[in-house]
């Protein structure tokens, strides 16, 4: 039995939930979003809590089933109730990004500037210096897709450590070759 799947979803005051048909639909101040539950989970809505239930006598792997549809309902409410959001940085001499509606440009070292189109429940922000991105939205899933989407355009190199990188993320430097063949001596 799933310890995660026990634990009851608070459902936070300004999210309406509805359960029917076998999926969880929320909607809240920052959008709404739909979850549907595998067939031998189901949820029910008690005194303002969600509890997942499974059948257990269904198979081994309803446990894992159990614990998975807990965590992605919560993502959900907590999702519709707060949002969610992710911080990237650009690192590298002329690297930049600005935003026009729904579309980012980049300056990355390239001969031409890298033309990036965010979908629809998801908003990038550039900051005025623009070397910061904030990626937020109500799906954890979809924010963390773009995210990693924007980050593989100019991934962190090792060597002088430019690129796209998370906020936080440690880059792990390598040594160049000069600096590796300057302790060697000649023979």
């Amino acid at each position: 039995m799933s310890r995660t799947g026990k634990k009851p979803i608070v459902v936070p005051s300004g999210v309406r939930v509805e359960i029917a048909q076998g999926a969880v639909t929320a909607k809240g101040p920052k959008g709404e979003g739909r979850e549907l539950l595998p067939k031998a989970v189901t949820a029910a809505l008690v005194e303002g809590q969600i509890r997942i239930a499974a059948d257990l006598g269904a198979g081994k792997d309803i446990s894992a089933l159990y614990g998975l549809t807990r965590a992605r309902v919560n993502n959900l409410v907590q999702g519709v109730a707060v949002g969610y959001s992710k911080v990237l940085e650009i690192a590298g001499l002329g690297f930049r990004a600005e935003a026009a509606g729904q579309k980012l440009t980049f300056s990355l070292g390239k001969s031409h500037p890298v033309l990036f189109d965010v979908p629809a429940g998801v908003a990038v922000a550039v900051d005025p210096k623009k070397t910061t991105l904030t990626v937020t939205g109500a799906n954890k899933d979809l924010v963390g897709e773009i995210a990693a989407k924007i980050r593989a355009l100019r991934p962190p190199e090792p060597y002088k450590g430019t690129g796209i990188h998370y906020k936080g993320e440690h880059i792990r430097r390598k040594a160049g070759k000069t600096a590796a063949s300057a302790g060697a001596t000649k023979k």
